[in-house]
Parts: C-alpha cells; sequence; structure tokens
C-alpha cells in the first residue's frame, strides 16, 4: 500500500459482502468456518436461554469470521423427529407433521426478529435427512459396526404397539410421585426406565392395559471407536481450544463417567412412526428392525449436513473436507456429550473422511428472575414475547450477549436488562456512536474529511491525546480479536465497551464540536477521523 492510499481504501482490510442468493462455498486453501447451532426441538417455542445458548452465539460469531473475510457457512433448523414431538401432537390432537410445520414457523418467525444471520435455516423433516441418516446407517452396518440386543419395553395392548418412554407414565418406584415420565420422575429427578414404573399408563388412553415384552433393536459399537475417540477428543480440545464442558477438563483429562467406565453399544433404533425409517441392509437381523425409526440422537446430528444438504447440492465440500474446513459447534451444556462422544464416534464407525469438531463452544444455564425458564407455569420470556415488548431486537441482542452464561450458570433480570440498556449500551456506545455520527452528519453531509494520517504511528508531535487514545484503542483491539478467536463473546463484548469508553473520553479530552471545526478545521478532520476508524 502506497502513502497516497487512504488507509480506509486498502482493499485488503475491507469487508467483502455476500450478495443476497450468492451460494457460500469453502475454498481450497482458504480459511473455511462452518457454524452449527444446536438443533432446537420443534415442540415448543424458543426462550431466551435457548437463544443466548446456541442460535444467538453462533450468529455473533458467524458475523464475526465474514467479517474478517473468511468463506462462513452458519446453519441450523429444526429438529422434528423423536417422541418429544410425538407425544406433544398427541396432547395437541394433531398430527406430528402439523405440529412441525406450526412450530418451525414460529421458531423462524422469532429468529428472524433477533436479526439472526443464518446462511440456512431448515429442518430435519426433509427427504436429505432421511437420504444421509440411512446412508450412515448402512455405512455402520457394512462395517461391522451395529450389533443387535433385545431388551424388555412397555407395551400397550390397546394400541398394539411399543411404547418409547415419553408415552408411559406411573407411579415413581423411588419417590411415589404419581405423573412420573418414563425417562424421569419431576418428583425426585431421578432417570428412569419404563418398565420400573408402578402402575404404568399409556399417555393415548390411560385405561389401556401395559405389559411387558422384548423387543429388538440395533445399537452402534462405539467400545470399538472408543481408543480413537478417546485420541481425537483431546485433540481436538487442545487445537480447537473448546469451552469448559462435562466431557474433559481444563487439564485436558476426560471426565465423562460413560468414556472413563468403558464405552459401551449404544441404541441407535427405535419403536415409533415418527422419523427416519430403518433402511434394509445385508444384516442378517435386518427383517427385525422394519418399521422402526432412528433414534433421535442418531438422527439429530445428521441434521446439520441434510440440512446443508437442502442449500447446496455441493454440501460434501463443506462436511467431507477436514482439511479445509474448521468446524464450530454452539449448544447448551446438556448436549455437549451427544456432540462430543456419540456422534463423533458414530462419524468414526461410518469410516468417511467427515468434517468433526473443531471448537466447542457451550453455555451453562439462564435462569429468570432466580428461577428455570417454564412455559407451563408462564415464567420468563418465549419466542414472540421479547417481540410484543416493543424493545428493540439489538438491545435484547446486547444483554443477552452481555449475560452470557459461560462459565457458570447466570440470571436474566428486568432490573438488570432496564439499567444494563440505560447505564451501559446508551450512555457508552450508544452516546460515541451517536455523537460521531451525527457530528459527522451535521457538519461534514456524511462525508468523511480529509484527515491527513498516512499509514504507520503518529508522528512525535501529535497532541498528547491522540497517541494516548490510539494506543490503548489499538491494545483493546488486538485483545478483542484474541478472544472472539477463543469464543469467549461475553468477554469481546467488554472489550468493545471498553474502547467505546476510551472514543468517549477522547472526544471529551479533543472538544469535538462546531467551535473546534470553525477554530481548527485540519485538528477537528483528525479528531473526528480517528474516532470514526
Amino acid at each position: 500500500m502506497t502513502a497516497e492510499r487512504k488507509i480506509r481504501d486498502d482493499p485488503s482490510i475491507l469487508m467483502k459482502l455476500v450478495t443476497p442468493g450468492e451460494l457460500v462455498l469453502p475454498e481450497g486453501g482458504g480459511d473455511n468456518v462452518l457454524i452449527t447451532s444446536a438443533l432446537p426441538y420443534c415442540n415448543n417455542v424458543p426462550h431466551l436461554g435457548n437463544i443466548i445458548g446456541s442460535t444467538l452465539s453462533a450468529d455473533v460469531f458467524a458475523r464475526y469470521n465474514r467479517a474478517r473475510n473468511r468463506k462462513t457457512l452458519y446453519i441450523c433448523g429444526t429438529d422434528e423427529y423423536g417422541t418429544a414431538t410425538e407425544t406433544q401432537a398427541l396432547k395437541e390432537k394433531i398430527t406430528p407433521r402439523e405440529l412441525c410445520d406450526r412450530y418451525s414457523a414460529l421458531h423462524r418467525e422469532t429468529y428472524d426478529w433477533f436479526e439472526l444471520s443464518f446462511d440456512h435455516f431448515g429442518r430435519t423433516s426433509i427427504p436429505e435427512q432421511t437420504q444421509v441418516c440411512q446412508e450412515a446407517y448402512t455405512n455402520l452396518s457394512n462395517n461391522g459396526m451395529l450389533q443387535m440386543q433385545t431388551k424388555a419395553q412397555t407395551y400397550c395392548e390397546g394400541c398394539s404397539k411399543f411404547l418409547a418412554d415419553r408415552f408411559v407414565e406411573g407411579t415413581c418406584p423411588h419417590c411415589g410421585y404419581e405423573d412420573a415420565r418414563g425417562d424421569q420422575c419431576d418428583g425426585c429427578t431421578k432417570t428412569l426406565d419404563p418398565i420400573e414404573l408402578i402402575n404404568p399408563r399409556c399417555l393415548v388412553d390411560r385405561s389401556h392395559k401395559i405389559i411387558t415384552r422384548d423387543t429388538a433393536h440395533m445399537y452402534v459399537r462405539l467400545d470399538l471407536v472408543q481408543p480413537r475417540l478417546e485420541e481425537w477428543i483431546k485433540h481436538s480440545w487442545k487445537v480447537g481450544r473448546w469451552s469448559p464442558n462435562s466431557v474433559i477438563n481444563s487439564e485436558g483429562e476426560i471426565i465423562d463417567s460413560r468414556v472413563k467406565g468403558g464405552l459401551r453399544p449404544s441404541p441407535i433404533t427405535r419403536d415409533l412412526t415418527w422419523g427416519v425409517p430403518v433402511p434394509k441392509t445385508n444384516d442378517e437381523n435386518s427383517a427385525l428392525m422394519e418399521g422402526k425409526v432412528l433414534y433421535v440422537w442418531f438422527d439429530a446430528p445428521f441434521g446439520y449436513p441434510s440440512i446443508t444438504a437442502a442449500y447446496t447440492k455441493e454440501w460434501k465440500q463443506w462436511w467431507f473436507n477436514p482439511d479445509n474446513v474448521r468446524l464450530f459447534q454452539f449448544m447448551g451444556k446438556d448436549n455437549v456429550y451427544f456432540h462430543t462422544v456419540l456422534w463423533p464416534g458414530i462419524l468414526f464407525a461410518d469410516g468417511r473422511p467427515w468434517t468433526r469438531l473443531h471448537h466447542l463452544s457451550t453455555t451453562e444455564y439462564l435462569n429468570y428472575e432466580s428461577g428455570k425458564f417454564s412455559k407451563s407455569r408462564g415464567v420468563g420470556v418465549f419466542g414472540p414475547g421479547a417481540k410484543e415488548t416493543g424493545i428493540p431486537p439489538a438491545v435484547w441482542r446486547y444483554y443477552l450477549l452481555a449475560s452470557r452464561p459461560e462459565t457458570s450458570d447466570s440470571m436474566f433480570s428486568w432490573a438488570d436488562f432496564i439499567a444494563g440498556n440505560n447505564n451501559v449500551l446508551l450512555k457508552n456506545f450508544g452516546n460515541f456512536v451517536n455523537r460521531v455520527i451525527k457530528f459527522l452528519t451535521d457538519q461534514f453531509k456524511g462525508v468523511i474529511p480529509e484527515s491527513g494520517d498516512a499509514p504507520g504511528p503518529l508522528p512525535p508531535n501529535e497532541d498528547e491525546a491522540d497517541p494516548t487514545f490510539v494506543s490503548e484503542a489499538n491494545e483493546l483491539l488486538t485483545e478483542y480479536i484474541d478472544s472472539m478467536e477463543r469464543v469467549r463473546l461475553r468477554h469481546s463484548l467488554n472489550l468493545v465497551m471498553s474502547i467505546s469508553a476510551r472514543g468517549n473520553a477522547y472526544l471529551q479530552r479533543c472538544n469535538l464540536t462546531k467551535a473546534l471545526l470553525e477554530k481548527d478545521p485540519k485538528r477537528c478532520a483528525q479528531v473526528l477521523s480517528r474516532a470514526l476508524n
């Protein structure tokens, strides 16, 4: 760059904008970033904790990488299969498809209002999902990575079918709570097996008789891939600088009890109708899987590549490109095991060169006014509720990021929300931006004046305020970039606020006013230009 060229005209620092509708594909040998946020269940509307836990956090990181001119693809969509969807549809007396159509639209509407910049937001009940999942299952079968096991399961004689855990209620054998679900008791929070329930009841019809029958299911042999999986976890954790989570600690030691105790074959099929059908294979027990579907935690993670396949037929350029693509995944802490152990284990068993997790970004829980979000009890802010307050989405985005539960649970408080907006966002950042832009618009009709600045350090005879401001701003900017590269979003936002605070102090020290413009136009242009930069 020559000395005559304006700093802001240097093409290397200008953000390359993607034309709407333009396909985003990775570049060979480039720095390509693939971003996913945990697929939200399609049986409810998201609350603020869901939004900051995955979708908003991933959006901020996607915007950062686009600003750095990296090929960046941000994928998300609704997770539509499984027992949660079937049971909710049953309660609402509609079909699972009708339920998913309704809630998928509500999710999309909510995320659009929050200004989330997905490159593609899809859903899992699509043909691409069936194809991707069935191909993976077939590969597991062909690679000898499946094992059939027979276990006792609740069976409804009235419905003439096996009942998944959420289709069964009864009395908890541990605490006596009478409305315990087949997977967990809300009374004592203990995990349950449906066959443990006392006086089990079918959700479809409580008068139906429930018995126990044996049923066959396929299990993926995680035990066969455990050595490779553990080696990968330790390597990816170190290179990708994962956030703190429940699988591996800060010393690089795997602490998940299931891994430490030796992984066992894990079930990947279910006796349901709403899901990806188990495909026919050459396995001798294939016929016994007829009429069953793939387990939601086998199915759901493959939603990332299948939704990408719905976005572009060239989806494998993103998902079978481990040497040129870095995968960043955002989720709440309750999804960690499935994304760091179960799904990666399945990918190893599949045998193809998948793009695997580079960085894991997890959050703890965002609570609401000292309690938990609960739609059934009307506690918290859900979906359209934020929009209905009339408060702009930018304010919500700021507060949620400022409260992001990165290392411990945090709490949404209306008092803190109001104070954060008034005392920090408006008085600090808003004041700095508004003062600079308004002065530029009023005095220069929006055209940045020539400041006389050239690339490089400021000359020694500059006003004392300028070198100090530029030096501090650059130090904070360097720290901000490092923080964003580590996906420390809350800390990064604090650094942005520190930069704007320095900017406010600089404007006060230099007295950016019309009087300065009339007295010393060159100096005024310098101050304005440096504040803008």
